[in-house]
Formats: structure tokens, sequence, C-alpha cells
């Protein structure tokens, strides 16, 4: 069983979500079209992204028995008013459903982050219509995961008994980051592995019971390289940085992190770092900077025994997924 743990989708269309800037679609023929916001192009898009058809016969290309297909993060919400953002989160998760019409796709959903009570509300309304788990952005604003409400939220996951898929976005922007897409080369690697970090020194894993099946995007950004950086820290300025109970490494068994570094020595410091047990495959596709063919870093690692291969193909997602 070959599991890829992130993917996206994009509906064909959508209602009207209800400002100015908010996202629609232009679409331009049968297999293409722009994500706009407002009158501003995002993102060209594929019959990949709604078709499951296509998305079938891609996953068949590439080997992939089954793929977890989550939101396109511009879709979250987060900055709007809380039941605007509930009502955009479920336009996009039935409409999701509909994408999702083969047992081979496991539709996550997304939820109104910004208000909890509304959050746990719409990932139980959408577990028992179908989807298996929760995709969230890494941050609410200035809030970050160790803020109350979202612990409330990870604390519902873990009770309910929903994985949850931890993706970047809404990174910061500069003139130096509007080169050479280093908003997405150097500002989603950096947002997760802040986002890593908030959970570990804000003592979320301190709070949240260990029945959390939390995985970060990326490779988990930058933390695995920068973990020594980190546990120095901590045991060296413990006076600002040891707000957790334990040191960082103690924690590494609470979350897993998606192979989606792209480089054999990248995927070996993951394994050495996370362990054999969690790290997952992840594709990001069908985005034009997600792994193709899908799986193939995995497949071609010469580091990795058959057994481990096999874990990180499939078999530590099935535990995520609580299959």
């Amino acid at each position: 069983m070959i599991i890829d743990v992130h993917t996206h989708h994009v509906p064909r269309g959508w209602p009207d979500l209800g400002w100015p800037e908010a996202p629609r679609l232009r679409v331009e023929s049968e297999r293409e079209a722009m994500i706009l916001l407002g009158d501003r192009e995002f993102r060209r898009i594929q019959d990949d992204c709604w078709n499951p058809r296509v998305r079938l016969d891609r996953m068949d290309a590439d080997g992939i028995d089954v793929q977890v297909v989550s939101p396109t993060p511009v879709f979250f919400s987060y900055e709007r008013p809380a039941a605007q953002a509930a009502g955009v989160a479920r336009i996009l998760n039935d409409l999701a459903l509909e994408i999702c019409d083969s047992e081979r796709l496991v539709p996550f959903c997304q939820v109104p982050l910004q208000d909890p009570d509304l959050a746990c509300a719409e990932l139980d309304r959408c577990l028992a219509a179908g989807h298996a788990g929760v995709e969230i952005g890494n941050h609410v604003g200035d809030l970050d995961l160790d803020d109350a409400g979202i612990v409330q939220f990870l604390q519902h996951c873990a009770a309910v008994g929903a994985p949850v898929f931890v993706h970047p976005w809404d990174m910061a922007d500069s003139p130096r980051l509007r080169r050479w897409m280093a908003q997405w080369l150097v500002g989603m690697p950096a947002e997760t592995h802040l986002s890593v970090l908030a959970l570990i020194l804000g003592g979320v894993f301190d709070r949240v019971p260990d029945s959390l099946r939390i995985c970060f995007a990326h490779g988990g950004g930058s933390f695995a390289f920068w973990l020594g950086r980190f546990e120095n820290a901590w045991h060296r300025r413990n006076d600002v940085v040891g707000t957790s109970l334990l040191p960082p490494s103690a924690y590494l068994e609470r979350f897993s992190v998606d192979s989606v570094v792209f480089d054999e020595r990248a995927l070996r410091l993951l394994v050495d770092t996370m362990g054999e047990e969690r790290v997952m495959l992840g594709s990001d596709f069908p985005y034009p900077l997600g792994e193709t063919p899908v799986g193939s870093l995995i497949r071609g690692a010469g580091f990795l025994t058959e057994e481990t291969r096999a874990k990180l193909l499939g078999g530590n997602a099935v535990r995520f997924l609580g299959r």
C-alpha cells in the first residue's frame, strides 16, 4: 500500500465567498483555470486539481494506491470573521467530498481555526460526512500553534481520533522575498520550523495527549537540520527557551513529517533525526513544486532497507490515518 499524505485539491467552481478579495476561479478551458484573489492572478491550475479521473490516472502512472487530499491553503480564510470562515470551510469541504469519490482519495477538511468552538463543530460535521482528518495552517495571524484556542482544537482532534496535517501558509513578505519564489523556497521551510518550535516550546505536547496524530509538511521545514542548535539553546539559555517540560529531542516521537525534501541527503537526515516510524511519503501533488514522479526519492534512496522503505511509502501513513 503506497500512500501519499500530502496532496491538494481545488474545486472547479464555488459560490461567491462574500468579500472583494475572496478567492474565485476563472475557468479557461475544460482542463485549465486560474485562481484569482479579487482581480489578481494567484495560481494557474489544471484539471488534476478537481477531476478525480485525471488524478487517479496520474496516481496509477506513479504507482500510488491512496492519496490524502487536503485543501489548498489560500482558502483557509483565517483573516476573515469566524462565521464567514466557517461558511467558506463548509462550502469547500462539501465540494471536496465530490472530488474524492473514490476510496483511493481520502479527504481532509479545513476548519475556521480562529474560533475553536466553530473549528471543532466543523471537524465533527466533516468526520461524520466522510472526511478522514483535517489540514490546518501553521498560524492564525500572530497566533501560533501554542495559542490556547488552537490547543483546544488539537485536544479535540486527539479526543475524536482525527489526524492533523499542518501546512505553512501566509508567509512573510518583503521585496527580498519576492525574488526567485523566495517566499516558497525560504519562507515555507522557516514557517514550518517555527510551528514545530511552537508546539514544543509552547508546551503544547505537555498539554495534548500523545494520542494526537500530527504531521508537518515539507519535511518539517528546516527543523531537522537545526535540532542541535535548538537543543543547545534549551540547555544553555533555559531562562528564555526552557518553556517545555523536557528538552526538544524528547518530543520527536510526538509528530511526523512528510518526505517532500527532493534530495537523498536531506531524506537521510530526516530518517536519522525523526526515526523511520515518523517519515511519510508526500508529494505536494498536483503543484509544480511537488515531487515528480511521486515517490521517486524514497524508492531510489540507497541507504534505506526494504523494510524501512515500506514504512515510508505507506506503513507509517496507515498508522497516521488510523486505518
